[in-house]
């Protein structure tokens, strides 16, 4: 998410300062966007010289205070609220006091996050969904405390980005995952029973539906790691057994099953 985050604002003309906590994860992160913007270039959407000076927008650090220069900052770790409330900490330490500070969490409360700085006022949930150079949404999620001026600010981001932002409430999940992922663990529950197959729910949900893509593979490709964490979310905050993760997908979980990143989910890749 974070890679795509700064494909796409990179693209829109701005300087980028991307950061990770290792050079690996940096280069890494700078080879998908190459790749992801070659595939832009073979369909005519960018040229070559547009890629190139995208990529030169990008400054990788591993240095945390190369962010002190950043106008606007936008967190993409890992889905644990522990890690967030750390990196909101940090984030609020070393930007300056009118910098808005986003988070792309898909579950997480933002009033809850925004809890860990001195500025709630400026903190706002900026949920881009995956992957995000192809995908349009960005959900707006506006925290107890957050000011009218940072959500028009955010939202103004997200269009010249060439998102379409959507305003939503602090609930857990908010309307995108509250929606998809008890769609996904019900998903998980009919391959845990015998009702069908993996690859027969999915070409159900795609052919019968109309989804471009079946939510068993949906979920291989979110992480069923994420998907789990959401889950747990919503149960927690919702207090509601009708989300309850699927005792199938904490198995896969447990067992190193994740999706594509690990190889293997409920599909091989």
């Amino acid at each position: 998410m974070g890679n795509g985050i700064a494909h796409v604002a990179a693209l829109s003309g701005f300087k980028v300062i991307l950061y990770d906590l290792e050079q690996q994860f940096l280069d890494r992160a700078i080879a998908t966007i190459s790749k992801n913007m070659d595939r832009e270039v073979a369909k005519n959407r960018i040229n070559a010289a547009g890629k190139s000076a995208a990529l030169g927008r990008i400054m990788p650090s591993v240095v945390q205070g190369a962010l002190s220069e950043a106008d606007f900052m936008i967190e993409a770790v890992v889905e644990n609220a522990e890690v967030k409330a750390r990196v909101f900490e940090a984030m609020d330490r070393i930007a300056r006091p009118d910098v808005i500070l986003a988070s792309n969490t898909s579950s997480i409360s933002i009033t809850k996050i925004a809890s860990n700085t001195k500025r709630p006022g400026k903190v706002i949930g900026m949920h881009f969904m995956n992957p995000v150079p192809v995908m349009t949404l960005v959900e707006i999620v506006r925290g107890l405390a957050t000011s009218d001026e940072t959500l028009q600010t955010t939202k103004q981001l997200a269009e010249s980005l060439k998102k379409t932002p959507v305003e939503v409430n602090d609930y857990p999940g908010f309307v995108s995952n509250r929606v998809l992922m008890p769609m996904i663990n019900e998903a998980v529950y009919c391959v845990m029973e015998g009702v069908g197959t993996p690859e027969a729910v999915d070409s159900i949900m795609k052919l019968g539906m109309n989804h471009p893509i079946g939510p068993l593979a949906l979920a291989d490709l979110i992480g069923l790691d994420v998907c789990l964490d959401i889950m747990e979310v919503l149960q927690n905050g919702l207090g509601n057994s009708k989300y309850m993760p699927c005792p199938l997908l904490r198995k896969m979980v447990d067992a190193g099953h994740l999706g594509r990143k690990s190889g293997r989910g409920f599909y091989t890749y």
